[in-house]
């Protein structure tokens, strides 16, 4: 039986859900130079994704040497379910890639710029602090705020917050957003565009069925019938929410003026 936690928290959410779903983003992104900004935009939301599902699977299921027993094995089972699928998920052609690594693909395919992505990533392996590796790569600026408040939230440390944020400004939401890009990356003319439609679809069957489902669930198990632990999710979950918006907001920004460069 579904928490009713759980559904009034969605219901709260449908607002600014639906904020999200009407956004002029999908609108904008009209041609495909409009989608290689977008992509190289949403590649970092692609990336910190994997943050916050490693942060739940640190403080869920025991990732350190000695080895001890989790806690919660049912929480570990539904982490450790969706991160198979995240990290090592098929790519359509019978090989196994992150959906990160597959989204680069897309990228590569459909021409659009991987120099800041492979940056972070490359200063990050290299020890450099995240901050500090954004703003050598010249990240946008909605791109800093977007990945900030999510390491804000991993930060905390607080799992009930971890979860929320990862459950409901992610997987609970995807699906829908993904949907509307389909829509409209459906009618783009020219270019090969398989790995990318191949990235959505796959992420509309998966996240909007099983993850989507374990997620929710993991929620209601973390938060149990705790009150503060509920409105502690549901204020992360509003921020989340709050800084999609925001991100797309200034993805939009550069969709006006298509020939501005990657910087700030």
């Amino acid at each position: 039986m579904p928490s009713p936690h759980l559904e009034q928290l969605r219901s709260r959410l449908g607002p600014l859900r639906n904020t999200l779903l009407t956004h002029p983003i999908y609108n904008r992104i009209d041609g495909i130079d409009g989608l290689r900004l977008f992509m190289e935009h949403h590649v970092f939301a692609v990336w910190d994704f994997m943050s916050l599902l490693k942060a739940l699977q640190r403080q869920v299921c025991c990732v350190d040497v000695p080895w001890t027993p989790p806690l919660d094995p049912v929480a570990c089972r539904l982490v450790n379910e969706i991160v198979l699928g995240e990290e090592s998920d098929e790519d359509g052609r019978g090989r196994h890639f992150s959906h990160f690594d597959l989204y680069r693909r897309a990228m590569r395919q459909r021409g659009a710029d991987l120099g800041p992505i492979e940056g972070l990533v490359s200063a990050i392996r290299s020890g450099m602090e995240l901050s500090r590796a954004l703003e050598l790569v010249k990240a946008p600026e909605a791109v800093r705020r977007f990945v900030g408040r999510t390491f804000e939230v991993i930060g905390g440390g607080n799992v009930c917050a971890i979860a929320s944020a990862f459950t409901f400004g992610r997987e609970d939401l995807l699906p829908d957003v993904f949907r509307r890009i389909v829509d409209e990356a459906g009618t783009m003319p020219g270019g090969e565009m398989d790995i990318f439609r191949y990235y959505l679809d796959r992420h509309i069957e998966v996240d909007g069925g099983e993850h989507g489902l374990m997620s929710r669930r993991l929620v209601a198990r973390l938060c149990g019938d705790d009150p503060a632990r509920w409105h502690l999710a549901e204020q992360t979950a509003l921020r989340s929410l709050e800084a999609r918006i925001l991100l797309w907001d200034g993805v939009c920004e550069r969709l006006g003026d298509p020939s501005v460069e990657f910087d700030d």
